[in-house]
């Protein structure tokens, strides 16, 4: 089949490179008027070699959008919430052209509930779905792939049997795809979304409980994980989540819940844990020095809300960087794929210090916080940060040291329920 895909979201990558895979051919249309292949998405690393791979076997074509054949199957869209309006415009321009209809449209945006509604109001005559994004940065790929279900929000038979004969090559079994109305669909999207969300600040609110009764964290989770009713998934205490479209899913939840007049707070909660937990380190290293930041070096290891993705939005380092600013704190940053979105936000200025190694960071720093989980971070050199800092105090917002070890070799420590 011909697939034209729309948006330049990681879904829009990851759907783009694994239907080139199976044969179909796909073009990836640049509207938004940015170089598709300098999107973020493509600093996961898999999807981006899977995309170069389709696009020099044929499969995959990026062009704009008078050069979109005219006999396309399928269209697929993906865009972010800050991008409603754009997409009803490429939708109106589509309405112009000579197409032969209908035709599968697929709206796979995180617009919340009621956004395939407003395209089909535009585009009437075409057969549409609705496909959640459920994908996971860092782990693109295999999140689709190894999914045991398919939701799909659909009105028609008929556009039932298309989108199955389109990822027949992925899911091959009617088993696999768990079809219901298209609003139900995306209220069981954001409903996803608000779960995970309340599992971590669950495990977040404990965390602050067993802090105060001398109880590690790290075993309860453990503990709890163990149950095969709870399992590992969103249990681990932190320093809160972020991620635009995670995050906007939790709010457009809530916001629903709210304007149904029922008397629910519980996600309201989870937010507000969630902000609060944000500025969790920050709390820490403020009782640890007293109240006395001014005119102190702070180095931070992490600014994406998450390791694999250069993604800022909603992480925590923002709630950190104004508070620590706030203290007349210097920050030394690293991060080793979100510097540059980092500088967008915040410029250059004399109180953040970008730094190219994460050494550098910690030169003549009075502490080092963690914010996101990279890899490379998980085991330092202690006897170069014992050299290199002013201060030899970690704090670990993401509870992937051992407190004895790093105790033992001359750093106060200070973790997340820990």
């Amino acid at each position: 089949m011909k697939v034209a895909v729309f948006g330049q979201t990681l879904y829009s990558g990851v759907f783009s490179a694994l239907l080139a895979e199976c044969g179909h051919q796909v073009f990836w249309c640049d509207v938004l008027k940015k170089p598709i292949t300098e999107q973020a998405y493509t600093q996961d690393e898999a999807v981006k070699r899977l995309l170069d791979t389709q696009q020099e076997n044929g499969f995959l074509t990026y062009c704009n959008f008078s050069h979109i054949p005219l006999d396309i199957d399928a269209y697929f869209f993906s865009f972010n919430p800050t991008e409603e309006a754009k997409s009803i415009e490429i939708l109106k321009e589509l309405k112009l052209r000579p197409i032969i209809h209908p035709k599968l449209m697929i709206n796979a945006s995180t617009l919340g509930l009621h956004g395939t509604e407003k395209f089909e109001k535009v585009l009437s005559e075409d057969d549409w779905v609705y496909l959640p994004d459920i994908i996971q940065e860092g782990n693109a790929l295999q999140s689709l792939i190894q999914i045991k279900q398919l939701i799909v929000g659909s009105s028609s038979e008929r556009s039932e049997n298309k989108i199955k004969e389109l990822l027949r090559p992925l899911f091959p079994r009617a088993h696999q795809y768990l079809f219901m109305p298209v609003l139900d669909a995306e209220f069981t999207k954001l409903s996803v979304s608000g779960m995970l969300a309340t599992r971590i600040s669950y495990i977040n609110d404990l965390a602050v409980v067993a802090e105060k009764l001398g109880i590690d964290i790290e075993h309860v989770r453990q503990g709890m994980a163990a149950d095969s009713r709870i399992g590992t998934s969103y249990l681990y205490p932190g320093a809160g989540f972020g991620g635009e479209n995670f995050s906007h899913d939790i709010l457009t939840l809530s916001n629903t819940v709210s304007d149904t007049g029922t008397k629910s707070q519980l996600l309201a909660q989870v937010w507000d844990i969630n902000e609060q937990q944000k500025e969790i380190l920050f709390r820490k290293l403020w009782n640890y020095f007293h109240g006395d930041l001014s005119g102190k070096t702070v180095a931070i290891w992490g600014a994406a809300f998450k390791e694999n993705t250069a993604r800022i939005q909603q992480s925590p380092i923002h709630a950190m960087l104004k508070a620590l600013w706030a203290q007349g704190v210097t920050v030394k940053l690293h991060d080793p794929q979100a510097l540059a979105e980092i500088e967008k936000e915040y410029g250059q200025r004399a109180d953040l210090i970008y730094c190219t190694d994460q050494y550098e960071a910690t030169q003549n720093a009075h502490a080092l916080c963690l914010l996101t989980a990279w890899k490379q971070y998980w085991s330092p050199d202690y006897s170069i940060l014992l050299k290199t800092m002013n201060h030899p105090l970690i704090l670990d917002g993401r509870n992937i040291y051992d407190p004895s070890y790093v105790k033992a070799q001359g750093f106060a420590y200070m973790g997340v329920g820990r």
